[in-house]
C-alpha cells in the first residue's frame, strides 16, 4: 500500500485556502475526481459555508483573523492508498505572525511534526517585491537614493515566507545536511488566472520571488511548483456570477502542471503526493 501520508496545507491571508477547500470538497461529493473520502471528514463547516456561497455564484468572505478550525479529511485514491489531508481553516494572519512573532501554537507544532508532506499556497499578485540584489544589478543599486534615517523597516513578504519555512523546519528538527525528501514540498501558486504569464509555474516563481525559489531549491530535493485557479475566475462577495451559479462550482477551476499543461482536476497535487510522485 505504500507510505501513509499526512498532508498539511499552509498559506497566508487572502491566498484562497478556503475556496480551494470548498472546491476540493465539492469534487469529492459529486465524485468528479479520482479521490474519494475514506470516511466522513471531521469538521467541514467553514468549507461547507464557502461552498454555499460558490453555489450562488458568490465569493466567500475571508476567515476571521482569530479563527482556527482544524479539518482532517481521510481520503483514498484509485489504487487504494489512504492519506490524511489536514486542512486547517484559520485566519491567514496567524501564518504571518509565525514568522513575525516566532511563537508556534501547540496545534501547529503537532501537525508539523506529523506531516509527511507540506503544501504551501502563495498568491503572487499579493506579494510585495522590493528591489534587492536579486532584482537589480549591482551597478543600479549603488545609484539608489539613501532613505531617511527616520524610515521604518519591515521584513519583506519574500523574506517572511522564507522565515516561515525555516521555523517549520526547525520545529520539525529536520536536518539540512542534504536536500530534504521528507517532508516533501509542493508550492501552489494560487489565483493563477490573475498571473497572465505563459511560462511554466516554476519559471514564474523563480522570476517573481527569486530569493524564495533559491531557498526552496537548496533545501528540498524535488520541490513541485504548480499553478492553481480554484475558481477559474474572480468572484464578488456581493454580485453573483450567474454563469458560475448556473453551471455549478464543479465546472470551474483548473490546475497548471509543472510542465505547463492544464488540468481540470484541482485535486491532482494531492493525488501525486499520495502516489509518491513529487
Amino acid at each position: 500500500m505504500g507510505e501513509q501520508h499526512t498532508i498539511l496545507l499552509v498559506g497566508e491571508s487572502g491566498v484562497g485556502k478556503t475556496h480551494y477547500g470548498a472546491q476540493f470538497l465539492k469534487r469529492l461529493s459529486v465524485e468528479t475526481c479520482a479521490l474519494k473520502a475514506a470516511v466522513a471528514p471531521s469538521n467541514v463547516t467553514p468549507f461547507a459555508t464557502a461552498l454555499s456561497c460558490l453555489t450562488e455564484g458568490l465569493a466567500t468572505h475571508h476567515t476571521p483573523a482569530d479563527s482556527y478550525v482544524e479539518s482532517v479529511w481521510p481520503i483514498r485514491d484509485e489504487a487504494g492508498r489512504v492519506a490524511d489531508l489536514v486542512w486547517p481553516d484559520y485566519g491567514g494572519e496567524q501564518v504571518r505572525n509565525l514568522a513575525v512573532q516566532r511563537q508556534i501554537p501547540e496545534a501547529w507544532r503537532e501537525r508539523v511534526l506529523s506531516a509527511t508532506d507540506w503544501v504551501l499556497l502563495i498568491r503572487l499578485q499579493s506579494i510585495r517585491v522590493e528591489d534587492d540584489l536579486f532584482s537589480r544589478p549591482l551597478q543600479k543599486l549603488g545609484k539608489l537614493k539613501p532613505q531617511p534615517t527616520t524610515a521604518t523597516h519591515a521584513i519583506s513578504d519574500q523574506a517572511r515566507m522564507i522565515e516561515l519555512l525555516q521555523i517549520l523546519l526547525y520545529l520539525g528538527q529536520f536536518h539540512l545536511e542534504k536536500p530534504l525528501q521528507r517532508p516533501s514540498l509542493t508550492i501552489l501558486l494560487t489565483c493563477w488566472d490573475e498571473v497572465d504569464d505563459p511560462r511554466v509555474p516554476a519559471e514564474v516563481l523563480a522570476d517573481r520571488l527569486p530569493m524564495l525559489w533559491s531557498f526552496v531549491r537548496s533545501n528540498w530535493a524535488t520541490p513541485t511548483i504548480m499553478g492553481l485557479s480554484a475558481l477559474g475566475r474572480a468572484l464578488s462577495t456581493e454580485d453573483a456570477d450567474v454563469e458560475f451559479a448556473s453551471l455549478g462550482p464543479e465546472d470551474f477551476g483548473y490546475l497548471v502542471l509543472p510542465d505547463g499543461q492544464q488540468s481540470a482536476d484541482i485535486t491532482l497535487p494531492i493525488r501525486r503526493l499520495m502516489s509518491g510522485r513529487s
